[in-house]
């Protein structure tokens, strides 16, 4: 088992999974989402070489299981915020035929761990409504809402 981050030859497994997840927010919200995959194989490829979005995979026996994307910001030119370093986790997957097997708080904890290296004073991310096992499984990492963002359709 390792954690590492995403290479070019990860492009093509980490799509696969990104399917599942896209599927999870079809699901959850067909009104809003198409059953495609977020990035193209390019596209990742770009990500994966951006050091200011470090995505990681978790790799057993050569096959990657999970992978998850981050952004770094930097607030300290903003006339608002206070001036600290935020790590915003975009994107958090397992391999559907390899959930349960606690790779998600391995890669969560690896991030933690690669944020407060990097003197992060906290981690973000958005969960969507209705994704109850996500929900839980940040709340069990520790994390606590830092803001609501709501919404009216206007159908």
């Amino acid at each position: 088992m390792c954690i590492r981050r995403a290479e070019n030859k990860d492009a093509a497994r980490v799509l696969q999974i990104l399917e599942q997840v896209n599927l999870i927010h079809h699901n959850l919200r067909p009104d809003l989402f198409n059953i495609a995959t977020k990035y193209s194989e390019d596209e990742l490829h770009r990500i994966f070489a951006d050091d200011s979005k470090p995505v990681f995979v978790y790799e057993e026996s050569g096959v990657v299981l999970g992978y998850i994307f981050t952004v770094l910001f930097d607030h300290g030119g903003d006339r608002m915020l206070v001036p600290i370093k935020e790590l915003y986790i975009d994107d958090l997957c397992v391999d559907e035929a390899y959930r349960g097997k606690h790779i998600a708080t391995k890669l969560y904890e690896f991030v933690k761990d690669y944020a407060k290296k990097l003197g992060c004073h906290n981690i973000t991310l958005n969960v969507w409504e209705g994704n109850n096992s996500a929900l839980s499984f940040y709340q069990k990492m520790g994390m606590k809402p830092q803001k609501t963002k709501l919404e009216t359709i206007l159908d």
